[in-house]
């Protein structure tokens, strides 16, 4: 049951606040029960929880998986290294791999390390 609740929650986490709230209320009205009176719907306006909304990501290597070679070649495209650095960087994981990345271009990278196996963490 632990893997489940972290598949979950590392799925929330890479969620916007305005889509934590709609999947609140939808968790409120399938099992027909109200969150602790928190009016954040009431209280905030949409709008306004975007422009909360994070716009920097920190971007971690949690595990390479499988296919350290397509990790390593992803890396090295991005962050403009040479093999040996890109190659050192990955198998220190878990590792910072970029600080304040752009919300597009940290959603991209994820997505490329993900398909060839690995684990990414966006905080």
């Amino acid at each position: 049951m632990k893997n489940n609740n972290k598949k979950i929650l590392d799925k929330i986490s890479s969620m916007t606040l305005v889509e934590i709230v709609e999947l609140i209320n939808d968790i409120e009205k399938k099992f027909g029960i109200s969150s602790i009176n928190y009016q954040l719907n009431n209280n905030i306006s949409k709008d306004s929880i975007k422009e909360v909304e994070k716009k920097e990501f920190d971007l971690y290597l949690n595990s390479i998986g499988n296919n350290k070679i397509a990790v390593i070649k992803i890396i090295r495209n991005f962050l403009n290294l040479g093999l040996k650095e890109s190659k050192d960087l990955v198998e220190s994981c878990p590792v910072l791999i970029k600080n304040k990345i752009q919300k597009k271009d940290s959603d991209l990278l994820k997505k490329s390390l993900e398909e060839v196996g690995a684990e990414v963490i966006l905080k």
